[in-house]
């Protein structure tokens, strides 16, 4: 029993499955299976499983002991392919469900997508609650899968089409296993550090001692009782102090000459800790020793991972002292140094570039001796606003002289600002396309840049840069797909690092615990830590030549071996 198997959980908990052919199309009868398990375990020789959605098929598996190299090796997502599909069509924003596939191939009614589901803090297992009703048989979904083959055939470029689907497949699977697996998190140093940040929790649910200290600060730095945690109220009491500031931004209000600042700034940073990974945090969050949150690949539209709850892709530095390693075992932390600048290489084909990003030191550094005389600030300022779009001030000096030494790279991204502008369709190197419009919150949802690198010491944005997103005006969405050609390339290469490391750890008692952006955390026993951080590497490599070819361009990982996760960096 080996190639492609279609699996289709039925309502009484039995299992269908069929063998395919090339052409996605069922190359034998259907067989009903008591279970999913069943299905699966008698079936080792496949080598993809294809079924609708991850999230309602392989927590079970994974539970049961059928994970990489003992069950489920690759798998086709057919609600994720769907999503990319569409977008690559141009059709973003339809419904994406297999329901939905199967009705447009019918030209039937088309049904919405169900609400997105919220994970409940506390019940920690947001992959294993129950499902929809099953609404596609197996041989609809089959029907709608070999539909998605022909779609994939279609496109100009459908081999990195098809590896596009298969990775963001294979995303998923990593994905719940990491929400399986957990990151290692000891309650009681979490505990130990908010009494040390915070002070004693007051009775009532009032704020801590430190925290009330400050506000009391705050207040007494204006003359009059102020919120800190207000931001209209901290405005208000600045604007009759006479400062005229629009918003509580660290950066609006650092450079101010009062005295509230100090104190504020340090309740600002205290109580974002206080409420997003405090006491109700723990306790809702942290079950025997791990923190399990719900990773979504493709979460976001330059198809970045977003979580459904639980801030695992926000933990702050001094909050990562609680994430330890089990007695015995290490945290391997792997960090992919300056991604974005060697994708841009990569995608670009800049000849020079590519020569730069060819080497495992630091980028910003060899583009300081080509082009900016040694001066490495102004080098990496002139990289980021290439990608980022900072054309003001030194920005535009800078631009120019990136222009004048890396050509091919400075063009690559100004043809997808243009392409952007123009409300053309702008896509990714393997095709996961942005789509027509972009607004505000679906950059911020995307980790796209809403602020551009700071006016001198100001921090403050570039005029004309920040808050462009906010509105539909095409020099605004020039903005966003500059950088969405490389922040989306980049995620398309990181789900195949990812799926690379998975297939390496198979055999070992290493476990994938934490992914976000470009750093990844495996958790292994002590004298495993050598060979995972010899596989990271490799999966960077192999990556590398598979999204983007045999070029130059190297993808190197900084990797600490740690017990503790604030200890990598």
């Amino acid at each position: 029993m080996k190639g492609r198997w279609a699996l289709a959980p039925t309502e009484r908990g039995g299992a269908d499955v069929v063998p395919l052919g090339p052409d996605g199309l069922p190359a034998g009868p259907i067989v009903r299976e008591p279970d999913l398990v069943t299905a699966v375990r008698d079936r080792p020789g496949v080598t993809r499983w294809v079924w609708r959605d991850t999230h309602a098929v392989y927590p079970r598996l994974i539970a049961a002991g059928l994970g990489a190299g003992t069950g489920v090796d690759r798998a086709y997502d057919i609600e994720a392919a769907e999503n990319l599909l569409l977008a690559h069509e141009g059709r973003h924003g339809e419904p994406r469900s297999a329901a939905a596939a199967l009705a447009r191939l019918r030209k039937a009614p088309v049904p919405p997508d169900p609400p997105p589901r919220v994970a409940e803090p506390g019940s920690q297992s947001p992959l294993f609650e129950p499902r929809p009703p099953v609404d596609v048989p197996l041989a609809d979904l089959v029907e709608v899968y070999a539909d998605q083959q022909r779609r994939h055939a279609a496109t100009a470029l459908p081999e990195r089409m098809r590896l596009l689907t298969a990775s963001e497949s294979a995303g998923m699977l990593v994905a719940a296993e990491m929400h399986a697996a957990g990151l290692p998190w000891r309650a009681d140093v979490h505990r130990e550090l908010l009494h040390e940040l915070l002070g004693e929790r007051y009775g009532g649910g009032g704020a801590p001692r430190r925290l009330a200290e400050l506000a009391d600060e705050v207040s007494a730095a204006f003359g009059r009782r102020v919120r800190p945690d207000l931001p209209a109220d901290v405005v208000k009491a600045f604007a009759e102090a006479g400062f005229k500031i629009t918003s509580t931004r660290r950066w609006e209000i650092r450079s101010l000459d009062h005295p509230a600042v100090k104190p504020l700034l340090a309740f600002k940073k205290l109580y974002r800790i206080y409420t997003a990974h405090g006491w109700s945090w723990l306790q809702d969050w942290v079950r025997e020793g791990r923190f399990r949150p719900e990773y979504l690949p493709g979460g976001s539209v330059s198809g970045r991972w977003t979580t459904n709850g639980g801030g695992a892709l926000q933990i702050p530095k001094v909050i990562r002292r609680a994430v330890v390693a089990d007695p015995g075992w290490r945290l391997v932390v792997a960090d992919a140094a300056q991604m974005e600048p060697r994708v841009l290489a990569a995608i670009s084909r800049d000849p020079a570039f590519m020569e730069v990003a060819g080497q495992d030191g630091d980028l910003y550094q060899s583009v300081s001796d080509r082009a900016f005389s040694g001066d490495r600030g102004q080098a990496k300022l002139a990289v980021l606003g290439a990608m980022y779009g900072q054309t003001s001030g030194d920005g535009l000096k800078n631009l120019a002289l990136l222009r004048r030494r890396f050509p091919q790279a400075v063009a690559y991204v100004d043809e997808a600002a243009r392409a952007g502008e123009e409300g053309r369709l702008v896509r990714t190197w393997l095709g996961r396309t942005c789509p027509p419009a972009v607004g505000a919150a679906e950059a911020e949802e995307a980790g796209l840049p809403q602020d551009a690198p700071g006016d001198g010491d100001t921090g403050a944005p570039t005029q004309g840069y920040g808050y462009g997103y906010a509105s539909s005006h095409s020099r605004a969405r020039g903005r966003f797909t500059r950088n969405f050609v490389v922040q989306g390339s980049a995620a398309d290469w990181s789900l195949l690092v990812l799926a690379a490391l998975r297939r390496s750890l198979a055999g070992m008692a290493a476990e994938l615990v934490f992914f976000q952006h470009d750093e990844v955390i495996v958790h292994c026993p002590e004298q495993e830590a050598p060979r995972v951080s010899e596989a990271i590497q490799e999966a960077a490599d192999l990556a590398g030549r598979l999204t983007f070819g045999e070029t130059p361009v190297r993808f190197p990982f900084t990797v600490a071996v740690v017990e503790c996760y604030a200890d990598a960096k």
